[in-house]
């Protein structure tokens, strides 16, 4: 049996809360409460069909014909073939830390991905989803980050961002 392994990348810094959203960030803030310090890890969470405000980090996909992926390998199978599985499950926790199960075809694979930080490796319930990440130096990130996260090089920059929403 293949062992579950969820993608993921690791964040140094600091998880804040801060008008009513959680964010990365290796920067100061003056008015944000720290919710965790320290190496945080950053799972993927895939948002289901119809129902966007759950989603699920997939740490095993088990295809039609008994083959089962995990990690990287499950990753890029579903976002690049699992069109041609659509009864393919796939295993993982939901963004509440609930262990669930199923089809790929109850996916949301257009709708943009959700970030979510944890404690540590093990962790199965995430501290918070991420909205924003503030960092002083992008290109240092995982570039998974990069690519799934809405990133800021500077508070000032993502306060902007709020009074344009």
């Amino acid at each position: 049996m293949i062992a579950r392994q969820a993608i993921a990348d690791v964040f140094v810094g600091a998880l804040v809360h801060i008008d009513a959203q959680h964010i990365l960030t290796n920067l100061p803030h003056p008015t944000a409460s720290t919710v965790y310090q320290g190496e945080i890890v950053v799972r993927y969470g895939v948002p289901y069909l119809m129902q966007p405000h759950l989603s699920i980090v997939p740490d095993l996909l088990a295809l039609d014909y008994g083959q089962m992926l995990n990690g990287e390998e499950a990753w890029e199978f579903l976002y690049q073939k699992s069109n041609l599985y659509p009864r393919a499950d796939v295993c993982g926790y939901r963004h509440d830390g609930v262990d669930e199960m199923l089809p790929v075809k109850l996916l949301d694979l257009m709708r943009p991905v959700q970030l979510l930080a944890y404690s540590d490796a093990q962790a199965t319930t995430p501290l918070a989803p991420v909205s924003a990440l503030v960092v002083a130096q992008p290109d240092a990130l995982a570039e998974r980050l990069r690519t799934y996260g809405t990133l800021f090089t500077s508070w000032q920059d993502w306060q902007a961002a709020q009074h344009e929403r």
